[in-house]
């Protein structure tokens, strides 16, 4: 009785995971090219024992965001990998060498990031110390 009703499915399509799962682009990504140029050295930080399961693109792409947004850790879209994911990378990225640089600071330099603009609450505090500074000119003056 039932299979009266249905019709078998003969025309199954299988799309391909990049297709149809396209994430948002944000500001803060760069392009894949520049990626490829840093990839060596973000991986160089990992140990080889187990291959990766994620892709780094994506972990470096989630970690301009949060440079960016400053946002918390927690809020990071759900679009990007798990933000505990990210937060172990960054850790290991953010590692200083024996001269103090990291080689998330060095991935940044060689992609050519520059960092956010300045934020509102930067653009306050310059009010405030402005304000601040006048009014103590005209005590003092």
């Amino acid at each position: 009785m039932l299979d009266d009703y249905l019709e078998p499915v003969y025309d199954l399509i299988i799309i391909p995971y990049d297709t149809w799962m396209k994430r948002t682009k944000y500001a803060g990504d760069i392009s894949k090219e520049k990626f490829a140029e840093i990839e060596p050295l973000l991986r160089s930080v990992r140990r080889s024992t187990k291959p990766t399961t994620i892709d780094l693109y994506e972990v470096f792409c989630a970690v301009l965001y949060l440079l960016r947004t400053g946002c918390q850790w927690r809020f990071l879209p759900g679009e990007f990998p798990k933000w505990q994911s990210v937060y172990a990378y960054w850790r290991k990225w953010n590692e200083p060498d024996q001269h103090g640089v990291s080689v998330l600071e060095q991935a940044l330099k060689k992609s050519g990031w520059r960092g956010p603009r300045e934020t509102g609450a930067q653009r306050l505090q310059h009010v405030l110390d402005c304000g601040r500074a006048k009014r103590e000119e005209y005590r003092h003056g």
